[in-house]
């Protein structure tokens, strides 16, 4: 067992508090990380406050990025040394998997909620033996280590610096990919995102790549309003009263007087009242994609008769993405500035995490990104 340092999280609802932590060297399949950036996503705070059936005490984190310093038997394609963005778990031998959508993975609960080893036990321990639950979503990368399999690990250029490239493995991919992939996306289409956090903003870029117009980003954070126009929205709203009407002048139907209309919507927020509006302004034939883990029991209305013309509304995970292809494909944009993500990251130390949890709840910071102590970026 190799001592490590990680952000515990002890009692649903209570801190991350700094701890040091047992972790077991890589078995058949499995590579050891040294993290050199972690984003925080919305999923590790959700997760924190509510039961989704995770178990306490557990290392959350799932956008981990890092050098690989040992691997297990069998592993091949990776080595000792290369750079790598950690993302979501998946089996890779499912009709999901094998079909190219691992983020529907027939093992994808328990491989990333479950807080377990591959052989159904907490993977870590404290120092006096206490049992500790980690692998979250693979690799519960709020540490200065992280254990998790070759399959989680996709390698990036050595130009990307760790700290642009850590978001990739979730919030970037999740909500590039529910334009790209979920929607399908065609130049030349309407686009409303509603919420512009890291997800929602990850999908600002990616319609802007696209060519997407208009484009109406919908906040209600001034501050971000103004950065989703900056990476390309051609209007950002604030939420509330008048928001209707607001959106039926920068996207009007035909005819005139009919209101807003948009070929895609993608939702980040969860808010049922935003969904229910989603719905109202989708154009005919047009796709809304929720995105959000709202906290349990969250219902929003649906009228039938309006999705007889053609309307689609589905969830998405990861943005239907294959990490293996897609982190790619998001490194190659952010290596050639199509898609700024330095305009969303801070950094923080992994020791600040409260801090940038807090900066991240209340608007003051998009996408936090912890850096464990003595790991360059």
């Amino acid at each position: 067992m190799r001592e490590i340092k990680a952000a515990v999280l002890e009692a649903r609802g209570g801190p991350f508090r700094l701890a040091r932590v047992l972790l077991p060297p890589p078995g058949p399949g499995e590579i050891l990380v040294r993290v050199a950036a972690c984003g925080i996503c919305h999923t590790d705070l959700v997760v924190r406050a509510h039961d989704f059936g995770t178990p306490v005490p557990i290392v959350l984190g799932h956008e981990g990025a890092g050098v690989v310093e040992t691997v297990g038997a069998g592993v091949e394609g990776l080595a000792p040394g290369d750079r790598v963005v950690l993302s979501f778990d998946s089996c890779g031998a499912c009709p999901s998997c094998a079909s190219g959508a691992p983020a529907y993975c027939a093992e994808f609960l328990p491989r990333n909620f479950a807080g377990l080893g591959p052989g159904g036990t907490p993977p870590y321990a404290f120092p006096d033996g206490r049992p500790l639950h980690g692998r979250f979503f693979g690799q519960s990368s709020f540490a200065t280590h992280a254990l998790t399999s070759a399959r989680n690990a996709v390698k990036i250029p050595e130009a990307l610096p760790f700290r642009l490239a850590a978001p990739l493995g979730c919030s970037l991919q999740t909500g590039a990919g529910a334009v790209v992939n979920s929607a399908g996306a065609r130049p030349g289409e309407s686009l409303l995102v509603l919420g512009a956090g890291a997800v929602g903003l990850a999908a600002v870029m990616a319609g802007a790549d696209l060519g997407l117009a208009p484009l109406v980003a919908v906040d209600r954070i001034a501050a971000r309003c103004a950065l989703a126009r900056a990476l390309g929205a051609t209007h950002a709203l604030a939420g509330g009263p008048g928001l209707a009407e607001a959106l039926a002048a920068a996207a009007p139907a035909a005819p005139p007087g009919a209101g807003a209309s948009f070929d895609i919507v993608i939702d980040t927020t969860g808010a049922p009242d935003l969904i229910a509006l989603g719905q109202a302004v989708l154009a005919p034939r047009g796709r809304m994609v929720l995105l959000a883990l709202p906290p349990p029991g969250t219902t929003v209305p649906l009228d039938p008769g309006r999705m007889l013309a053609g309307r689609v509304l589905r969830g998405a995970v990861e943005g239907d993405s294959d990490p293996q292809r897609f982190v790619p494909w998001l490194a190659a944009r952010v290596l050639s500035g199509r898609f700024p993500v330095e305009r969303l990251v801070r950094t923080y130390p992994l020791a600040a995490i409260e801090e940038a949890a807090a900066d991240m709840a209340a608007g003051r910071t998009v996408k936090p990104v912890l850096l464990p102590e003595g790991a360059g970026a």
